[in-house]
């Protein structure tokens, strides 16, 4: 139940980030959503003491190579208060389509910098326990599409 709720906030806050951008979207009474977009909800779930870590290694690495190979950036969270707050990170990303994510996701882990900033950041134990990943679909009436 927890999760859902997290769920929920996130993607509220994903589209009231949107709306932030009206040059770029479209209102939903003016263009359906596109068919294809996927959205990727993923959560970490990072090993004890290492979220500091692993925030690192995304602003540091991971970002610029999620640039590199298409994936569309949309936000990061951490959440506030309970357990979680303590090793857990979640983010939406988003791709053209669910073959374009295929592929972004297969040429990222093969990234010779990916593996050797994975590698590097991973000296003193493994960063991430769990990961959780879903897809997602914007709704007619989202304003983030």
């Amino acid at each position: 139940m927890r999760r859902i709720a997290i769920v929920g906030l996130l993607i509220g806050l994903a589209a009231a980030l949107a709306m932030g951008r009206v040059a770029r979207v479209a209102r939903a009474e003016e263009a359906p959503a596109k068919a294809g977009k996927v959205f990727e909800l993923r959560t970490y779930i990072a090993n004890p003491g290492k979220l500091e870590a692993l925030n690192k290694r995304f602003c540091e690495h991971t970002n610029a190579l999620f640039k590199k190979h298409g994936v569309e950036i949309i936000g990061f969270w951490t959440p506030t208060t309970g357990p979680e707050a303590e090793n857990t990170l979640i983010y939406i990303v988003a791709f053209p389509s669910a073959e374009a994510q295929k592929k972004a996701w297969a040429a990222f882990m093969k990234d010779p910098e990916w593996i050797k900033a994975k590698k590097e950041s991973e000296v003193d134990g493994v960063l991430v326990k769990k990961v959780i990943s879903q897809n997602l679909k914007a709704t007619d009436y989202s304003p983030i599409r």
